[in-house]
């Protein structure tokens, strides 16, 4: 049976991943739109919110909702879901109820993922990293022909990097273990008897 510290820590992995995407800025080619010097105090996103200016907060929203980062996040974190599946699956003791644990699970964590939540959290990083004028500009970029086009094909685009990386890695991560195990025989036999000697899953 595998440690139930491993399914914790896919899980904690999962939180950190959503929040690392919730509050990623869409980068655009614009030169306008060089990120900013400028710092903000430490803070929670609620309480540096509350510091932000309307004039730019308001901007900021307008940013969100023309460029869809809001909608780009939730289906970069249901594609998450996804990758994560498999490891959760192989992560839990044997059993025919993971498959309905992890729908369940799934369709539960879904269910709390909320555009607006994820809005209000985005705010303060986009402070954080644009002035006010970058984010007119981002704007603006936005709302040309071009930067209608980047929105509309980014979600397949990142999709289908998230795809190759994934390929490419196990690709790599399977040749350095090869290359591992043929360089160092003692540590293949080492391998080779711990798998002979764990329990059967």
């Amino acid at each position: 049976m595998k440690s139930p510290a491993r399914l914790a820590l896919i899980l904690l992995l999962a939180a950190i991943c959503t929040q690392a995407q919730n509050s990623a800025p869409q980068a655009a080619p614009s030169a306008q739109s060089a990120p900013s010097t400028k710092t903000a105090p430490d803070a929670t996103a609620p309480a540096a919110q509350s510091q932000i200016d309307p004039v730019k907060a308001a901007d900021i929203a307008k940013l969100i909702e023309i460029s869809g980062a809001a909608q780009l996040s939730t289906q970069m974190i249901a594609d998450m879901g996804k990758n994560l599946r498999p490891l959760m699956m192989s992560s839990l003791p044997p059993g025919d109820y993971r498959e309905r644990l992890l729908d369940l699970f799934f369709a539960k964590f879904q269910s709390k993922v909320d555009a607006n939540v994820i809005k209000t959290l985005a705010v303060p990083i986009y402070d954080k990293y644009f002035t006010d004028d970058e984010i007119k500009g981002l704007t603006a970029y936005y709302s040309t022909p071009l930067g209608k086009k980047t929105l509309s094909v980014m979600p397949k685009l990142v999709s289908e990097l998230q795809e190759n990386g994934r390929k490419w890695g196990e690709g790599v991560g399977r040749d350095s273990m090869e290359e591992v195990l043929a360089e160092h025989p003692e540590l293949k036999q080492a391998l080779e008897d711990a798998s002979k000697g764990a329990s059967p899953q």
